[in-house]
Formats: C-alpha cells, sequence, structure tokens
C-alpha cells in the first residue's frame, strides 16, 4: 500500500472512531455518488448530471450511512455482540424481513419522486410493478453479504462493508430505474 494511502486510511480510521456517525454517513454520501457516476457511464449518459449525483449523495449522507450506523448497533445490542453461526442467522433473517424490502422501496421511492422528478402517481405505479422483481434478486444476494458482514466484519466497518455493497446495488437499481425511464419516454 503506497506512502498516500497509508496515511489516508489511518485518518480515516481516526475520524472513525472519534466521529462515528458522521464518519459513516460522509462515506455513504461519497460511495452513493461514486455508484451514480458509474451508472450514469454505463448507461450512456455523456454528460454527468450533477444533479441526480449530488441527490444521490445526499440519500446516502442522510439516510443510508446514519440507519447503517444505529441499525448495526441496535443489532450489536440485542444479540449481545455473538457472532456464533446461530446468532449470525438471527441477525440474516431479521435484515431480510426488515430492513432489505424496507431500504429497497425507500430507495425506489425516492429515485422516481426527488431523482427523476416524477409525479406520486406514475412513481406509485412503477413501484408497485418494479419492487417485487427488485426485493427477489435482493433476496438472492444479500443474505450471503449479510452473512459476511455480521460474522467477519467487526462493528465499526459494517457500515463502510455494507455502503460499498450498497454503491454497487445502487448501480443495479439506477439501471433499472433508468431503462424503465426509458422505455417510458
Amino acid at each position: 500500500m503506497s506512502v498516500v494511502a497509508k496515511e489516508a486510511w489511518r485518518k480515516y480510521l481516526i475520524q472513525l472512531q472519534a466521529h462515528p456517525l458522521r464518519t459513516k454517513a460522509i462515506t455513504a454520501g461519497i460511495l452513493a455518488g461514486c455508484s451514480d457516476a458509474v451508472a450514469q457511464k454505463i448507461s450512456g449518459i455523456k454528460k454527468l448530471q450533477l444533479r441526480r449525483m449530488l441527490l444521490l449523495m445526499f440519500y446516502g449522507f442522510a439516510y443510508g450511512g446514519p440507519f447503517g450506523h444505529f441499525f448495526h448497533k441496535l443489532l450489536d445490542i440485542l444479540f449481545k455482540g455473538k457472532k456464533d453461526n446461530k446468532t449470525v442467522a438471527k441477525k440474516v433473517l431479521l435484515e431480510q424481513v426488515t430492513i432489505s424490502p424496507w431500504n429497497n422501496f425507500l430507495f425506489m421511492m425516492y429515485y422516481g419522486l426527488f431523482v427523476e422528478g416524477r409525479p406520486w402517481g406514475l412513481v406509485k405505479n412503477k413501484v408497485r410493478k418494479d419492487y417485487p422483481s427488485v426485493q427477489f434478486t435482493a433476496w438472492k444476494i444479500s443474505p450471503i453479504i449479510g452473512w459476511i458482514n455480521h460474522r467477519y466484519v467487526p462493528l465499526q466497518f459494517r457500515v463502510l462493508f455494507i455502503s460499498f455493497v450498497a454503491s454497487c446495488w445502487s448501480i443495479f437499481l439506477n439501471l433499472k430505474a433508468r431503462s424503465v425511464a426509458i422505455k417510458k419516454d
């Protein structure tokens, strides 16, 4: 690892320890913005849509990082920090029946209403139509991610890990939302 990368990581760890909520919120926002820039490039957008990227950064900063921070702390309290297979399975199951559906629903609503600026009725119908396939796809992937996160990732890094995974998932959701929007136009 280069000297610059080591120093950046050291400073990040200091911030994470001193200001965990703020650091996780900023990290989630930056990763959300990066994932949107990648999604825009992959989907063929020639000029970066800055407003769209900033709205997704705001979503990561205001919701993704803070929600993940408090959710993982709550799980650690509820399950007393245990990491045995049975406890990890319970955490993953709880995550899959609560926050996974909620996060996908909320992201789709936010994306339609605020990022695309579409009317409520159109967004509601689009979510009604696309949500089941999005959620079923999430259930194929996210239990594995959840298992890795709860079994092997230390508590202070769980939001960072999930934010990175979420940035990849957001690329999928962005491209899915964009493909539906293009079909409607």
